[in-house]
């Protein structure tokens, strides 16, 4: 006898697993993912596992080769979003504008820095079901599907820093804490992926 839907998606997380984040100096994180071929089961559990690791770690984002497998898969989960968003060999396709904003990694923990960003972007790829996906976004998606993509290419923030000056220690002095610098970072567009 088979499983219902909800029967499979259930048995699905009761497997789930938080995954061991790999942070810098790891070469993974360097090294340009490869493009997902078949939606297998293997990607459908590494996509739950990638959902449980970001919850688990506080992020809003997270790249498959943060967790060591290079392939083109990103997970996204905004603060006001109900469920994760899944994006299988995800491309940017058009950037628009461009501003400074403050972004921390759960590859980088515990250092945050000033990164310069596209103010829209559009993007494409699958969602977990194999099917096509577009996506207009600003603000902090538009940020996380470039900080996430930019992971999957072997670029991490601290490439993108509007200058090495911008990069502090989170429990540090240097970190912006006049109403000036603030307003350069709005709340809205911090981002740890």
């Amino acid at each position: 006898m088979g499983l219902s839907a909800c029967d499979a998606q259930a048995e699905r997380w009761r497997k789930v697993s938080v995954l061991p984040m790999h942070i810098v100096p790891d070469s993974v994180l360097r090294e340009r993912a490869k493009r997902v071929s078949n939606i297998s089961p293997s990607i459908q559990k590494l996509i739950d596992d990638m959902i449980e690791t970001m919850r688990d770690s506080h992020g809003v984002g997270l790249a498959a080769n943060q967790v060591g497998v290079l392939q083109r898969v990103i997970v996204i989960q905004l603060p006001d979003d109900e469920e994760p968003r899944v994006f299988i060999n995800p491309e940017l396709i058009k950037q628009e504008g461009e501003r400074d904003v403050e972004e921390g990694c759960l590859s980088i923990p515990g250092y945050r820095g000033l990164v310069k960003r596209s103010v829209k972007v559009k993007a494409k790829g699958l969602d977990r079901k194999g099917k096509a996906v577009r996506v207009n976004a600003d603000e902090l998606l538009a940020q996380a599907l470039e900080h996430e993509i930019d992971h999957l290419n072997g670029t991490l923030y601290i490439d993108r820093l509007v200058d090495r000056t911008k990069l502090w220690k989170e429990e540090a002095e240097e970190a912006p804490q006049n109403q000036e610098e603030r307003e350069e970072t709005p709340v809205e567009a911090q981002y740890t992926g």
